[in-house]
């Protein structure tokens, strides 16, 4: 059972907090229901007795913050190379909840944007990942939503700096580079 003003995430949608527990009679049946605050100024309505089976979660602590952002800063992990494949498991991952799960989409993802780009469909996941782990990270920090997306963006390109540009000569797809520091015109092979 959550209490009034306890920060919550709801999954595929975010961290939120519990702006109220109402009991609301809805097509002739009473239930109590929590009103979540989501970011955004959205309120979402979640019957009590469903909290659980949605997946409704406290938010990590600090120490686990810590970890979201070490996952953040490692090397992709191994991905099916088909991109709806690649999505259907991203898919799966992001609607258990785990905040873990989550940042491991968000930074295969950012890498695999990075370094040659994604589909359509795969961008709208992106998107919707940052946004649930922003959500989370930023009640957890008690920041601002932009600054954690920007540590978070930071924490991605380093990760893209160790662990993707210096292996990037060694792939048979992009084996010349234009320098764009102003003095040369050539193209470097």
């Amino acid at each position: 059972m959550f209490n009034v003003g306890d920060f919550i995430v709801y999954p595929m949608h975010g961290a939120g907090t519990i702006d109220a527990i109402e009991e609301k009679d809805i097509l002739g049946e009473k239930q109590a229901y929590y009103i979540i605050k989501m970011p955004g100024e959205v309120k979402v309505m979640i019957p009590t007795v469903q909290a659980e089976k949605v997946g409704i979660r406290n938010i990590i602590d600090k120490s686990q913050a810590e970890k979201v952002f070490n996952i953040l800063s490692e090397n992709e992990t191994q991905t099916e190379m088909n991109w709806n494949k690649r999505y259907r498991e991203n898919m799966d991952k992001m609607k258990t909840g785990d905040i873990y799960e989550v940042a491991d989409v968000v930074r295969n993802l950012s890498l695999k944007q990075k370094e040659k780009g994604l589909s359509t469909g795969e961008k709208k996941m992106l998107t919707n990942a940052k946004q649930i782990l922003v959500s989370e990270l930023a009640l957890v920090e008690n920041e601002e939503q932009d600054v954690v997306e920007n540590l978070v963006e930071q924490k991605i390109s380093n990760s893209f700096k160790t662990f993707k540009v210096e292996n990037i000569g060694d792939t048979a797809e992009v084996n010349k580079f234009i320098p764009f520091d102003g003095e040369s015109d050539s193209v470097v092979g």
